[in-house]
């Protein structure tokens, strides 16, 4: 096969002619160069596909009948292609002719009409010192990511250099804000067939929109999963839907619910075709001009049943609406402020999509474009109701959660004193502060028990664990420190008693009740710590004893900030080991802080710094309890906590001299009389005489069974505080009972009197015998 090679210039002469041009066509170079090209041809002016090629300047290949130079014709194969200068202008032509057969250049041509007919952008790209250039393409759009494009040019090079195939994705602005046009180009090296040497790059480019946008609704799904719901707090979880949709699928959201959700109740099912009122809990917008003044956060709104969102709320089926829908037009229109939000961002496009979740309608989410952005679509619409679903099974767990939180916290504060009796022995305040929402309820408490004598039990526990099964645990315990407290125990002994009650409540959870109750291991082990302290005012002894529970600190009034020492006894249901007590003289006006391990261990888990900040700020001056509580708390707590707190401040008060009144007594029948008159004698000096009468009757009565069934030393107190009391002690521990005698009986009369006569009466052992003691009010005057 031969092969004839020529130049011809812009203007149609041959300027160069090759040995094989000799032989195919008969001319020899002196003969045709400097002739035009027509010349050659074997009919009369240039065909359209070549006459374009030449005047256009552009390759081309095809057939074309040329004359020899005998005269006949030969039809011949012809490639031509232009020779650009270093300013990218045709400087000449190469052409080139063969004698394939005119099938094969019927093939070429067919070829080359699909490459430039081709319904995806296909190009071939060549390199030369000015860099690269699209030698030939097909059809193109100046749309996808091309030869400008420098992530794109170095995927050619990587071509080149590695001579394998890639594949680059990439985008190109899109009319919408939202939306970018996403292109795939394969490329692939182009080779020399004689010499295998990489001279091109042949490109093909699809657009990938569609599958592009699949992949961003997948990625956006996929994102959901791990950023909406991550608290059981409402409020935040509709918030994380808002910041997640804006602005990757809408230009606006809002997120309403209905009032009872954000109570954290049940929605109750009401008629579909009245106005429903919603509450704004979130919003969000891409745009510094915010749409959503129309309602603000925390604020309801009315929405008129034929609005979208209440058709959706109505029908729990998404509602795709816009500018052309005649009864949001009317919607908009009925609100001044929503048709200025709506104008101002050109809002053309909304959907509003139930949150429903467990079959329960919760609220509503309105997604909107405005004029940056294309109308939703239907696949709009279905990832709006995916999103929606998911954000609406976390902003039902927080509902839920929050209602069985609201419930606990109901029924631990119930089991928490408001308020203490009043006494005179200690001035209290108190503060309690449940766990962060994560942690749920716990067991923490503490209490003010008046005692007899003007004597206060101060009290401060924790259950371990938290939840309903901590709470409920907390008030048994409490009331049984109460009960324990009436029986006017030493602390040490209401320890161990107490110690017993946990034992028996931790078997009570060994096996359920019925098969409709939880599994008791689900309770988990029952422990519990505990600090019983008892002051005195009178002689300003306080007693302690500890259950594992951390020892408090104590504020005198010179200054010094000590903990009391104590030798702590184990938790509470350990069971086995004996509680001791401590007694420590606190002059007056010393104050105490009794605390939980919440206080001490919040901020940074360490015990030891935690009581140092305790005694710093104990230390400090303050004008009252209430803010010295407030005062601690602000120096130890950090803003979220993992545990209850509970802190009990108690300023001691002593009873003066003047106030008290003691006598020993003789083991005497008749030192009876002489009682009851120094008994006489004293009221007069406290101005009580109209108590006169029946505290002499007590006195006799007490004394009396004192010298008869008890045991030497005897002794009679009369205390004035805010009522008259009357103790009698002596060295026996056997208690008196309170009995109803007979008609023919000669004793059992003298306590029924007693309580008849006071307000009340009791008996509490000491260590050294037992004190019967009576309390009645003093006179109104």
């Amino acid at each position: 096969m031969d092969t004839a090679t020529a130049t011809i210039s812009p203007q149609g002469i041959v300027t160069g002619w090759s040995e094989g041009a000799r032989r195919l066509l008969g001319y020899s170079a002196p003969e045709i160069v400097g002739r035009t090209a027509v010349d050659l041809l074997a009919t009369v002016g240039l065909s359209g596909a070549t006459g374009y090629a030449l005047a256009s300047s552009r390759e081309w290949s095809g057939t074309a009948a040329l004359r020899h130079q005998d005269g006949h014709r030969l039809d011949l194969t012809v490639h031509s292609a232009p020779s650009l200068d270093r300013n990218g202008k045709t400087q000449s032509f190469l052409v080139t002719a063969t004698t394939d057969a005119p099938e094969s250049a019927y093939h070429h041509e067919v070829v080359e009409w699909a490459f430039t007919q081709s319904s995806i952008a296909m190009s071939a790209l060549t390199k030369d010192s000015h860099g690269w250039h699209v030698a030939a393409s097909g059809q193109h759009t100046d749309e996808y990511p091309n030869e400008g494009n420098e992530a794109f040019l170095r995927s050619v090079d990587r071509v080149v250099e590695q001579a394998t195939p890639t594949r680059y994705e990439g985008c190109t602005p899109a009319p919408s804000a939202l939306r970018q046009h996403a292109w795939v180009t394969e490329m692939w090296p182009v080779r020399d067939p004689a010499t295998g040497r990489v001279c091109g790059v042949g490109t093909a480019t699809f657009d990938s929109s569609e599958q592009h946008w699949a992949r961003q609704r997948l990625a956006l799904l996929n994102e959901a999963g791990t950023s909406i719901g991550t608290t059981l707090d409402v409020t935040r979880t509709a918030q994380e839907l808002a910041d997640l949709v804006v602005p990757r699928l809408a230009d606006f959201i809002s997120v309403d619910l209905l009032e009872s959700v954000t109570r954290g109740e049940e929605p109750v099912a009401g008629p579909v075709d009245v106005d429903v009122v919603l509450r704004r809990i979130a919003h969000a917008s891409g745009s510094e001009e915010s749409p959503e003044a129309a309602v603000g956060l925390g604020e309801a709104d009315t929405y008129p049943s034929f609005s979208p969102p209440a058709r959706c709320l109505a029908t729990g089926r998404a509602v795709l609406s816009g500018a052309d829908d005649p009864d949001f037009v009317r919607w908009i229109g009925q609100s001044e402020a929503r048709s200025a939000s709506v104008r101002g961002q050109g809002l053309h496009s909304i959907m509003a999509v139930p949150l429903r979740a467990r079959g329960i309608t919760l609220g509503v989410a309105v997604f909107a474009r405005g004029r940056s952005s294309e109308p939703f679509a239907q696949d709009d619409l279905v990832l709006a109701e995916e999103l929606a679903g998911r954000a609406a099974v976390g902003v039902d767990n927080a509902r839920r959660y929050t209602r069985e939180r609201t419930n606990a916290l109901t029924l631990q504060r119930s089991l928490l004193p408001r308020e203490f009796p009043e006494q005179a022995a200690v001035e209290v305040a108190f503060r309690y502060l449940p766990a962060g929402s994560g942690a749920g309820v716990g067991g923490d408490w503490f209490d003010v028990v008046p005692l007899s004598g003007t004597r206060v039990a101060l009290v401060v526990g924790d259950v371990v664990g938290h939840g309903l099964h901590a709470s409920a645990t907390m008030g048994r315990l409490r009331t049984a420190v109460r009960t324990l407290a009436d029986v006017d125990l030493p602390p040490d002994e209401l320890l161990t008693h107490l110690d017993d009650l946990v034992t028996h409540l931790a078997s009570d959870y060994d096996e359920p009740l019925s098969a409709d109750l939880p599994d008791p291991g689900d309770f988990g082990e029952i422990g519990a710590t505990c600090l019983y302290a008892v002051y005195d005012p009178v002689s300003r002894m306080c007693t302690l004893a500890s259950a594992g529970h951390p020892p408090p600190a104590v504020l005198l009034p010179d200054g010094t900030v000590t903990l009391v020492e104590l030798s702590p006894g184990p938790l509470l249901g350990v069971g086995g080991l004996p509680f001791e007590s401590t007694e420590i003289e606190l002059p007056e006006g010393s104050l105490l802080a009794f605390y939980t391990d919440g206080l001490v261990e919040a901020r940074d888990h360490d015990v030891g710094a935690g009581l140092d900040r305790l005694c710093q700020a104990l230390a400090s001056p303050v004008p009252s309890l209430d803010v010295t509580c407030d005062a601690i708390l602000k120096a130890l707590l950090p803003d979220s906590r993992a545990d209850d707190v509970a802190l009990l401040l108690a300023r001691t008060r002593a009873l003066h001299a003047d106030q008290v009144a003691a006598w020993a007594l003789p083991s005497d029948p008749a030192i009876v009389a002489a009682a009851r008159a120094q008994t006489s004698r004293q009221l007069a000096t406290w101005g009580l005489e109209e108590a006169a009468f029946i505290t002499e009757l007590v006195v006799s009565e007490l004394v009396t069974n004192a010298i008869r069934y008890g045991a030497v030393p005897i002794g009679l107190r009369l205390i004035r505080d805010r009522a008259l009391i009357c103790e009698v002690s002596d060295a026996s521990s056997t208690a008196p009972h309170l009995r109803r005698a007979r008609i023919f009986d000669e004793g059992g009369r003298g306590l029924h009197m007693v309580a008849q006569l006071t307000q009340g009466w009791g008996t509490r052992q000491t260590s050294t015998g037992k004190t019967i003691w009576a309390e009645q009010p003093l006179p109104a005057s």
